[in-house]
């Protein structure tokens, strides 16, 4: 904690390091109420640098030093320098040995970060800075070293002992004690060091890879969830295929394990052979996790596993390069996941999450480049911009170069940089040299900040036969760039003649035509391309696939959209019609709100859903989105001043007016999923996902007509189901009614059936935190004084606190400002907690320049607290001071 302003730290000032560890020793001694740390580093003078001995400077935090010996000699304090944060000493020769002896605290660890226990079980979190936490070491990715790790504890409370790469020899005590010791034989930073020990139970499975090695394959976790890891090891087992595939990448060690552990500041961890997961993101089960919490686990196992080589092997130079292996990593999981369930859903969910989070970072205060030029910590990094904005930069060097030259340029990355730790512009250099392309333009992806501005204008030359596409391409000025040059923008697109028949594209000066779906890379202010032989003018389809993360306009009138909707082949696309179809209708509704006349809607969108609904050569998922209404995030993001209270009143009158006009034919397809749901035992794979989609999207709906028969569906539903999709949501829209006798029956039977199950109590703490009822904040201020939560533990912290102030955005934004006291409140317990959790509750406040002048003053006021508030943490410091600015 501080309160002094912290030190910033720039990417033009990386030097690299004056000192190397070629080997690193640690042995653990855990304790109850201490650990003891002993290291011993085998070191040398970078011989990149030189042959002088400058200081060494060596990162350390929270330790207590108990020896320090240089080359067996014991140092004395006057031989060495210690402060707060660093341990510098003199190195009397070029290669030397230094062995130190600490003590630390994990069992008082809230921040969780380094070594702490989670319930009872020491586990460690590294990434980004915590090993300083552990022992005193060159905390930084650029230097790699091969670990070995012995870890020693009471045998009977601790029977696991678990670290990196492949186990090297075990024994015990006759004290009760015993130890083991764990070998990595590949070279890496400290970030992905890890360790694990506790009372664990292990399912184990194996695995051949493509040059016939078995590697066996193990996940931990404590004794009651043993049965909700096997679609995990499922998971794993695809990913490891797929990446063999895809790829070409095969794993390199002995063993691969994870650990679900219930503490956790992030989803889950890629060390090195030990990955350690968030237990939400590991533990799935029909009857406990959702067909969403299973398609999670499915992509974070692959994220995770497939970062053995996008990040572990190859790893980033310094943190400013971290969307290398993040954005690069979210891109294959994302290929993963589009291969193992329906690509268009998949995108369109991509492509919804990034547009209202993503593109409101890109607009608000904290907003930063792929690759920041600064940080004050690197925690508040860890963004959508570096994970989902990084991969779509991957997306487009994918389109731009085609699907074997980027194959080709990521087999010359791994080739090139295997063991080293590199830049995103080594990264672009080698799909550079693979694909023979130049990509030095492309490059502004990385160091320019904003979401960027397409708007499109068309013409057509009926006696030429002629049709012109121009692009005009511009980017809002960020926090520290005023200015923008123009980026690459890759546009897939096809035109659509009368009929709905997709035309032959050739472009002026060309031969001949080249199919009837291309990509026009975008690369200047202003730019026009003309079509020939184009006969009739034809209506566009822009940015398939959302082909670039860019705010696209194009003057459609509703009509147009419909025809979209019925005829466009991009399956993206379709649903693209279907909400700004949606997005012009729910607008001109707010105006009517906000004018205080009575609210008419267009029934264009009412009878373009019927037709969907009406489609049963659909993919019932896709019916399922095309149902869905843009969010409330959504258009607040696309607003230039958000009206909380007209976007909720609008699109509630939409949703109902929805709800009364199709009853017939959503209630059809409920009963048609229903049927289907009774005669099939719960299967968590792509089209059961999808038929429990639309049944849950149609009662969504039919929930709202408020009829006795749809309240005694619902019921039925939470009642007889055998899978915690359909129970989650017939209790969401209970939650949601004013049935209030069935809703307080159903919460309470919910709360009685899995109160030993914490990740359900989160489900049941976040759908009470997002009920738009009135009265949300004093229900959220009511369950934090329920048994099952607590604020020292982050997955209960954005269960019921962040679902309240991220989702909830009508009971959050309380004209009388008491939901921003309220989040300030929590965010200054919170920062003494846990820094890297309280800084990330911060974000609804950090977007008070949405808002009217009033919220806007009141939330400013409550950060202006925040930051007098005392000791801050950097973590909290550098979002609060940003957002002030």
């Amino acid at each position: 904690m501080r309160t002094e302003q912290p030190k910033v730290i720039h990417l033009k000032d990386y030097q690299a390091p004056d000192y190397l560890i070629d080997e690193t020793h640690l042995t653990f001694e855990l304790f109850e109420d201490h650990t003891l740390v002993h290291a011993q580093l085998v070191m040398r003078r970078n011989p990149q640098l030189g042959m002088d001995l400058p200081p060494l400077v060596l990162d350390g935090q929270q330790l207590e030093l108990l020896s320090l010996s240089l080359d067996d000699h014991l140092l004395t304090p006057a031989e060495y320098q210690l402060d707060d944060s660093q341990l510098t000493l003199q190195p009397p020769h070029s290669e030397f040995v230094i062995d130190s002896s600490v003590r630390i605290h994990p069992e008082s660890n809230t921040a969780l970060e380094g070594l702490y226990k989670s319930g009872s079980m020491f586990c460690t979190q590294c990434e980004a800075e915590g090993f300083r936490k552990i022992t005193y070491y060159l905390d930084r990715p650029d230097v790699m070293s091969k670990f070995t790790t012995t870890v020693m504890a009471e045998q009977q409370r601790y029977p696991i002992l678990l670290s990196n790469g492949n186990p090297l020899a075990s024994g015990a005590d006759d004290q009760g004690r015993h130890w083991a010791t764990w070998e990595d034989p590949f070279m890496k930073p400290a970030y992905l060091f890890a360790l694990v020990a506790g009372d664990l139970w292990c399912v184990e499975d194996s695995f051949t890879t493509m040059h016939q090695r078995e590697v066996a394959l193990r996940i931990y976790v404590e004794p009651e969830n043993i049965d909700k890891v096997q679609h995990a090891m499922d998971s794993l087992k695809k990913s490891m295929k797929w990446d063999e595939e895809v790829y070409g990448r095969e794993y390199d060690l002995d063993i691969f394990m994870i650990v679900a552990v219930n503490d956790f500041n992030m989803g889950a961890m890629e060390n090195k052979g030990l990955n350690i997961f968030n237990s939400s993101c590991v533990l799935a089960h029909a009857e406990t996790a959702t067909d969403a919490a299973h398609q999670r686990v499915e992509a974070v196992v692959a994220h995770e596993y497939f970062h053995n080589w996008s990040g572990n092997r190859v790893t980033c130079r310094d943190w400013f390069q971290l969307s290398l292996k993040e954005g690069f990593t979210v891109f294959r999981d994302s290929q993963f996941s589009a291969d193992m369930n329906s690509a268009t859903v998949k995108r369109i969910e991509d492509v919804a999450y990034l547009r209202t989070h993503q593109f409101a970072e890109d607009a608000g205060p904290m907003a930063h480049p792929v690759r920041p030029d600064s940080f004050i910590e690197i925690s508040n990094f860890y963004t959508l911009t570096i994970y989902e904005k990084g991969s779509e930069v991957l997306r487009m060097i994918h389109t731009l170069l085609g699907a074997e030259a980027f194959r080709q340029g990521s087999d010359l990355y791994f080739e090139r940089h295997d063991g080293q730790a590199v830049t995103c512009d080594d990264f672009v250099k080698a799909m550079e040299d693979a694909s023979g392309s130049d990509l030095t333009q492309f490059k502004r992806w990385y160091s320019q900040a904003g979401t960027p501005r397409l708007s499109v204008s068309d013409s057509h030359d009926a006696q030429a036969g002629t049709y012109t596409l121009t692009f005009k391409q511009s980017c809002p000025a960020t926090p520290g760039q005023s200015e923008k040059l123009p980026f690459v923008i890759p546009v897939e697109l096809g035109l659509l003649d009368s009929k709905g028949q997709p035309l032959a594209l050739r472009l002026q000066g060309e031969a001949q035509a080249t199919g009837d779906n291309r990509v026009l890379s975008v690369t200047e202010a202003e730019q026009s391309f003309t079509f020939v032989d184009v006969a009739e003018k034809p209506l566009p389809s822009l940015l398939r696939g959302f082909s670039a993360p860019v705010k696209l306009s194009f003057p459609y009138s509703r009509d147009q959209l419909m025809f979209l909707m019925q005829h466009d082949s991009d399956g993206f696309n379709r649903w693209e019609a279907g909400q700004q179809l949606a997005v012009q209708v729910l607008q001109e509704l707010v105006g009517q709100q906000q004018r205080g006349v009575a609210m008419a809607m267009d029934e264009r969108l009412v009878k373009a859903l019927c037709s969907v609904l009406n489609n049963e050569q659909l993919d019932p998922a896709m019916v399922a989105e095309m149902l869905s209404l843009p969010s409330e995030a959504y258009l607040t993001e696309i607003s230039e001043e958000a009206d909380v209270e007209a976007i909720h009143a609008a699109r509630e009158f939409a949703r109902k007016r929805l709800a009364d006009d199709l009853f017939e034919p959503l209630w059809q397809r409920y009963q048609d999923a229903r049927v289907q749901s009774r005669k099939q035992a719960y299967v968590a794979e792509a089209s059961h996902f999808a038929r429990r989609a639309l049944q849950n999207m149609a009662l969504s709906y039919l929930m709202l007509t408020e009829k006795p028969k749809v309240l005694t569906a619902c019921l039925e539903q939470y009642e007889a189901c055998d899978n915690m999709t359909e129970r989650l949501t017939a209790l969401a829209v209970l939650v949601n009614s004013p049935f209030e006798a069935e809703k307080a029956a159903t919460l309470a039977n919910f709360a009685e059936r899995f109160k030993d199950n914490p990740l359900v109590m989160d489900q049941w703490f976040s759908v009470q935190a997002a009920s738009t009822l009135p009265g949300g904040l004093e229900r959220v201020q009511a369950l934090m004084q329920h048994p099952a939560f607590t604020l020292k533990n982050p997955n209960k912290v954005r269960a019921l606190i962040g679902a309240f102030a991220g989702q909830n955005l009508i009971n959050f934004h309380r004209a009388d400002g008491s939901g921003y006291r309220f989040l300030a409140d929590l965010v200054i317990q919170l920062n003494a907690l846990n820094p890297q959790i309280a800084s990330r509750q911060l974000s609804p406040l950090t977007r008070w320049s949405k808002y009217a002048p009033e919220r806007r003053q009141m939330m400013r006021n409550e950060l202006e607290r925040i930051l007098a508030s005392g000791e801050l943490s950097s973590d909290v410091y550098e979002v609060v001071s940003k957002s002030l600015v």
